[in-house]
């Protein structure tokens, strides 16, 4: 098929789309090539929505940690020789506790965000693609498409509810909910008086001066590669000797999650997006924070904090520090990567940015009527999810 015979109808295919439109499954090793890395590291400047942990630097270990057999495979989309589209996916056999077979995102514990990699004008061909592709190869083998962890109100995720209305395709919003985000146009200072009240300014200037009374106080920040294997297993000692270290739920806990950290950190400084913020005390630290810089947007990755200064809250005040992102002329936001209603970062970020899962209806009237069934059982339990 051609490009200009697609998605003209949401304007949003690129003016000029340059030969055939190319759709496929190949396995994550094939991946690997310098070729086409290069071609994933420039999808990924192009992308309409940043998305770091399908970043080549990222995806692959990732699949080297928790896939060493290469059975998991990547959905690609090409407008002649160029990757205008990106997407890992999976074929679980369950959905929740139910044994339904559906395709979906392939995420893991520590990737926060679903969206895939898609050139910015190539939404809508994306999703025509994605779910072309899925109505012939579902078969037997898949009842819907399931895709966690998607960024709701922006372009991509619209264009995917566009394509479902216009191919008269049930698609849905099954769950909802919000995490921290920092977004405004605020200087630093201004952000904290403004998130903050005036007590609890006070009384992290009060903490502050009381740790500095523990030894020489000291804080860092890097954008390269410098020292960076130290700082790395630093990290992994210090988040492991707190309470993730005790539950067993410290990266340092699994040699895949230890390994998956140290080379997405290579990888992301290689590629000029990590930057690192350390407080030290007699240079010794005590609170760390890894971020992604995905301009426009970037992402708080990892943070830890030595529990033995808990009462001088030390990742309160490195977040303080962290607020100079809003400074940056070429980020706009932080996507915090946390938990809902997380204790501290909430009370810190005032923005909060909505995150969802969405279903979709794929292959012919059976497959649909059988999705549609299970929506409506779905739905019925969960009122925070949304049909369309």
């Amino acid at each position: 098929m051609n490009a200009p015979t697609l998605s003209t109808q949401f304007g949003l295919v690129p003016k000029k789309p340059t030969g055939t439109v190319r759709a496929g499954l190949d396995p994550w090793p094939l991946w690997a090539t310098v070729d086409r890395r290069r071609a994933w590291a420039e999808l990924a400047d192009a992308a309409t929505t940043p998305n770091p942990f399908f970043e080549d630097w990222y995806l692959l270990p990732s699949y080297q940690a928790f896939d060493p057999h290469g059975t998991g495979s990547i959905f690609s989309l090409y407008i002649g020789a160029e990757l205008v589209g990106l997407l890992p996916l999976t074929q679980p056999h369950r959905y929740g506790r139910w044994p339904l077979p559906h395709f979906a995102t392939w995420l893991h514990p520590n990737a926060f965000l679903g969206a895939p990699l898609v050139r910015a004008g190539c939404e809508a061909l994306f999703w025509e693609a994605l779910l072309e592709w899925a109505d012939t190869n579902g078969s037997a083998r898949a009842l819907f498409l399931h895709l966690p962890a998607m960024p709701l109100e922006n372009p991509l995720t619209q264009a995917l509810f566009d394509v479902a209305r216009h191919e008269h395709r049930k698609a849905a919003l099954v769950m909802r909910q919000q995490r921290a985000l920092l977004h405004s146009p605020l200087l630093p200072d201004l952000y904290l008086e403004r998130a903050l009240t005036g007590k609890k300014r006070k009384e992290l200037r009060r903490q502050h001066a009381r740790l500095a009374e523990q030894g020489e106080l000291a804080f860092a920040r890097h954008d390269d590669s410098a020292g960076l294997g130290e700082w790395t297993e630093a990290f992994l000692d210090l988040e492991s000797r707190g309470w993730k270290g005790a539950g067993g739920s410290a990266l340092a806990s699994d040699p895949a999650t230890a390994a998956l950290f140290r080379q997405a950190l290579a990888g992301a400084a290689a590629a000029g997006k990590l930057e690192r913020l350390a407080l030290t005390l007699d240079g010794r630290p005590i609170a760390m924070l890894a971020n992604f810089l995905t301009p426009p947007g970037s992402f708080s990755f990892k943070t830890a904090f030595d529990e033995n200064y808990a009462r001088f809250s030390p990742g309160v005040l490195l977040q303080r520090e962290n607020l100079a992102l809003l400074s940056r002329p070429e980020i706009t936001w932080c996507d915090s990567c946390a938990t809902p209603d997380h204790p501290m970062i909430d009370s810190l970020w005032t923005e909060r940015r909505p995150i969802g899962r969405i279903s979709v209806a794929i292959g012919g009237k059976l497959r649909r009527a059988t999705f549609a069934s299970l929506l409506a059982l779905e739905l019925r339990r969960n009122p925070t999810g949304l049909a369309r």
